[in-house]
């Protein structure tokens, strides 16, 4: 039996400690925040209540092996609604576009839209199918440790053409501009830019084909209730409030954590499921970290930042569904000044999440409670803030105004919102990056941190930075696939 600590609360970090409890090690969780979930935070204000963090459940097998491996079904532990619609997207001319529930259903839509893209539709899916079969289904939960693992994979990646990119790839099989836009954006959920990310992120399309898109009762806050009570009764040890300040190491192996005010966690493996920019840059002295590393962290590249609104309206939206993704005029031009431009775009696309719309109890009698996420650019911009905050929050209330929250100024409530500098300051992501390592193909697989350090033993990375990136599917894969390095390691 092993002494392990986990650095990190978030779904990651959850999952690795509950499959090393199964295997019989003591098990102690850190978090800086004071609710477990990493960034799947729970905010409540004048009677509203937020989800912070993600709020989309997909591939929810992957949360029922959790509660599996203690002989218990995660149903008796929380809900999981599938959703009709999965997403709505209203465009700027004012078309919509319903994408969800059964492929005909989704046909249907195109029909009404876009007639002559179903066959091109269709191909599309099989061909996302067929991605999923080598990128999820076979490689998800492998580790990608050697170069050898990334060469074996060369003539799969070619024979599917994973050197176009997601754009290139959608454009392949689509002519309407709306859907090519509608059907590329899976790469901004996990922090990459469509134009530039290799189009193995199309997967994502078929993953959410094959099991559809779901809403846990309660929202993701009760999802993380729910885990926290699986790991309370399988004598887990968690300590919030609490941020690690340095990875203990002995040579080339790391022995433990220290917390503030010098007290150590000493350790037989530790788990890190923080930002491993952060990890590698704050957390272990730079001098014993081997030249060629350093080299990797420097080219390292973070994903874009996200503004995030939350509040609450007197009076309901009815029309407006759960997921609606909200498109301004320009696509790829905003795209590149959110990616690579230095100052705040004057425009904005926008992720709204009414949780409402399925689920009342997240608003008093008669209101709705909203969650609106923009892209835009990390820390690296030079923006302030403290001045761009307030005026972005103005722009974004007016301008649904004028589209599907009409009347919005006089009714909205209890607004606040979140900058890249929160996230740098409340979850220690390095540039305030909104999805860690931005997912290029030149830091995917082996070329992203790995989920065993490259260099210390007995240190072990899950989360959005390591394989297999981003995404609530991906940083439950990145805690599965350590089962293959414990059997390996002896753990």
């Amino acid at each position: 039996m092993a002494n392990a600590v986990i650095v990190g609360a978030g779904f990651g970090g959850i999952a690795a400690a509950l499959r090393l409890r199964a295997r019989g090690h003591n098990v102690t969780l850190v978090d800086r925040c004071s609710q477990v979930g990493g960034r799947a935070q729970v905010f409540e204000r004048g009677g509203f209540r937020h989800d912070a963090g993600p709020t989309v459940i997909t591939a929810p097998f992957l949360f029922d092996e959790l509660f599996a491996l203690f002989g218990k079904c995660r149903a008796d532990y929380i809900e999981f609604i599938p959703l009709d619609v999965w997403y709505r997207f209203h465009f700027a001319d004012g078309q919509t576009f319903d994408y969800g529930g059964t492929t005909e259903d989704t046909l249907t839509e195109i029909r009404r839209l876009a007639p002559g893209d179903e066959a091109g539709y269709e191909r599309m899916l099989d061909h996302s199918r067929r991605i999923f079969d080598v990128g999820f289904t076979g490689l998800a939960d492998q580790p990608f440790h050697s170069a050898a693992t990334l060469i074996a994979q060369i003539p799969n990646l070619l024979r599917l053409r994973c050197d176009r990119t997601v754009w290139q790839f959608v454009c392949h099989h689509l002519t309407d501009d709306h859907l090519r836009r509608a059907f590329s954006i899976q790469p901004l959920l996990v922090g990459g830019n469509p134009f530039e990310t290799t189009c193995i992120y199309s997967l994502i399309h078929y993953l959410e084909r094959r099991w559809g898109v779901y809403f846990p009762r309660g929202g993701t806050g009760a999802l993380t209730a729910a885990l926290l009570r699986l790991m309370v009764e399988s004598g887990i040890q968690i300590r919030t409030g609490t941020t690690v300040q340095r990875i203990h190491t002995r040579g080339r192996v790391a022995t433990g954590v220290e917390l503030p005010g010098g007290e150590v966690l000493n350790a037989d493996l530790v788990v890190s499921n923080t930002d491993p920019l952060h990890l590698y840059r704050d957390l272990i002295p730079t001098p014993s970290q081997p030249p060629i590393f350093r080299l990797k962290q420097k080219r390292m590249k973070s994903s874009m930042g996200l503004f995030v609104l939350f509040f609450g309206t007197d009076g309901t939206y009815p029309d407006v569904a759960h997921h609606t993704i909200w498109l301004t005029e320009r696509y790829r031009a905003l795209i590149h000044e959110i990616f690579h431009g230095s100052t705040l775009p004057d425009d904005f696309s926008l992720y709204l999440h009414r949780p409402t719309a399925t689920d009342s109890t997240f608003a008093p009698a008669g209101c709705d409670s909203f969650y609106v996420l923009a892209p835009v650019p990390n820390l690296r911009a030079a923006i302030d803030w403290a001045t761009a905050g307030p005026i972005l929050r103005d722009r974004i209330v007016a301008a649904l105004d004028e589209t599907i929250l009409p009347g919005l100024p006089a009714r909205i409530r209890s607004d606040f919102f979140m900058t890249p500098e929160d996230f740098a300051q409340d979850y220690l992501s390095v540039d305030g990056a909104g999805f860690s390592i931005s997912p290029t193909f030149s830091q995917s697989a082996w070329f992203r941190f790995h989920n065993r350090s490259e260099f210390l033993k007995n240190l072990y990375l899950v989360g959005a930075g390591t394989h297999p990136g981003a995404g609530v599917p991906g940083v439950l894969c990145s805690a599965k696939l350590l089962e293959n390095l414990f059997d390996h390691d002896g753990f």
